[in-house]
């Protein structure tokens, strides 16, 4: 299975999933994955509903993991009507206030901790895509910064706050270690030649929202969410906003058409245009 996800340049992250999917499957019925079938798909899908209380999102990414191994890499046929995908949850993401990230970030609990979540905030890049920046990719001359590999092994150009490139500075010469690739180096000491992992980039946002008294729940995508919404009542257009992103489809960024308080407040509700008479008691008879 691993050729075949290496042969489609599946990221790494996709790969380790779908073969933890495949090894637990195996393991639930103790027998060899090629030896299992449709019904065994259909009892594992309700065992990780009803034992594992896996959320519908979680268990269609099992199922697409399953998919993939007995169409690419058995050869088998896939009956959908065998085997449905559940009915995705949809929920809107939480959103916070100016006022509420600049509180996060000045809750950061390290400068450099301090300097992810100005990062995050400013750019919208998702966790996975912050911790591979290289020093390489801040282009001061046309304030931009190059996203390399993004979601898809796509490439994409964001804007560089002048804000930003200022903290990016002086995060760089408060390093003890000047980073010759990265731009957010690993170890404890930022002084790896390898990037951070993600959940660094976790981690900070975790740290500074306890501080903060903004509540548990808030990881790096919360920011990402931010950045959308935050350009979206500024007066960004959803085209623009989805390059940025870096969706591959508009409808994915029409979600902040729901979070944005400009939006929401410019459309009026259509009892407004009701000619109403006074407030009169409907019971009552003349």
């Amino acid at each position: 299975m691993l050729e075949e996800l290496e042969r489609r340049n599946y990221s790494q992250s996709t790969a380790r999933a779908y073969l933890m999917t495949i090894k637990d499957f195996a393991r639930y019925f103790r027998q060899p994955p090629d030896t299992l079938g449709p019904e065994h798909i259909r009892q594992y899908q309700a065992y990780l509903f009803r034992e594992r209380k896996l959320a519908a999102n979680s268990v269609n990414q099992r199922v697409g993991a399953l998919r993939f191994f007995f169409i690419k890499t058995l050869k088998k046929t896939w009956s959908v009507d065998e085997t449905p995908y559940p009915k995705r949850v949809i929920r809107l993401p939480k959103i916070f206030s100016p006022e509420e990230v600049a509180r996060l970030i000045d809750s950061a609990t390290t400068p450099f901790y301090r300097t992810i979540l100005m990062t995050l905030y400013a750019t919208g890049v998702r966790r996975a895509e912050l911790a591979h920046l290289k020093v390489s990719d801040i282009d001061s001359q046309r304030m931009v910064i190059h996203v390399q590999g993004g979601k898809g092994r796509k490439d994409r150009d964001i804007m560089l706050s002048p804000k930003l490139l200022e903290a990016l500075r002086e995060h760089w010469r408060g390093l003890k270690r000047k980073p010759k690739v990265w731009l957010f180096p690993g170890n404890r000491w930022h002084t790896a030649d390898y990037p951070i992992t993600t959940k660094v980039a976790w981690l900070a946002c975790r740290e500074a929202a306890m501080r903060a008294g903004l509540g548990p729940d808030i990881h790096p995508h919360t920011l990402r969410h931010c950045f959308a919404t935050h350009l979206l009542e500024a007066g960004a257009d959803l085209r623009t906003i989805q390059i940025l992103l870096g969706h591959r489809d508009l409808e994915e960024t029409t979600i902040y058409l729901h979070l944005s308080n400009r939006h929401l407040s410019a459309t009026a509700s259509p009892l407004d245009s009701l000619l109403l008479a006074g407030n009169r008691d409907p019971h009552r008879t003349k």
